[in-house]
């Protein structure tokens, strides 16, 4: 967990860069519109590699989701471990059972 920990720090710091000198501060300049749509074309990116390319190719996409998931929760003032929290509420409840606990939005 620490490299997700350094990464969301990092990407904290680089939010308050000139966006000109950062790519994390150019995307949060462009809003949270943007941010979104990047996260779509890396998950989609990260499906197709997960069908179609090799495993180097699928590490890497899957990587670039990660970063651009974290960039997107920093936009939103979420932390991380705010949704590892989320996580470890879920741990040891069936996926089926979770989902219908939901309440319909």
């Amino acid at each position: 967990m620490d490299t997700l920990t350094r990464l969301e720090n990092t990407i904290a710091e680089r939010r308050r860069a000139a966006p000109e000198s950062s790519y994390v501060a150019s995307l949060n300049a462009k809003g949270l519109p943007k941010i979104c749509e990047k996260v779509g074309e890396e998950a989609t990116e990260t499906v197709i590699a997960a069908l179609t390319g090799s495993d180097a190719d699928f590490t890497g996409e899957a990587a670039d989701l990660m970063f651009h998931l974290l960039v997107l929760l920093g936009a939103k003032d979420i932390p991380l471990a705010k949704v590892l929290a989320e996580l470890d509420r879920r741990e040891g409840t069936s996926g089926l059972d979770e989902k219908a606990a939901r309440t319909p939005q």
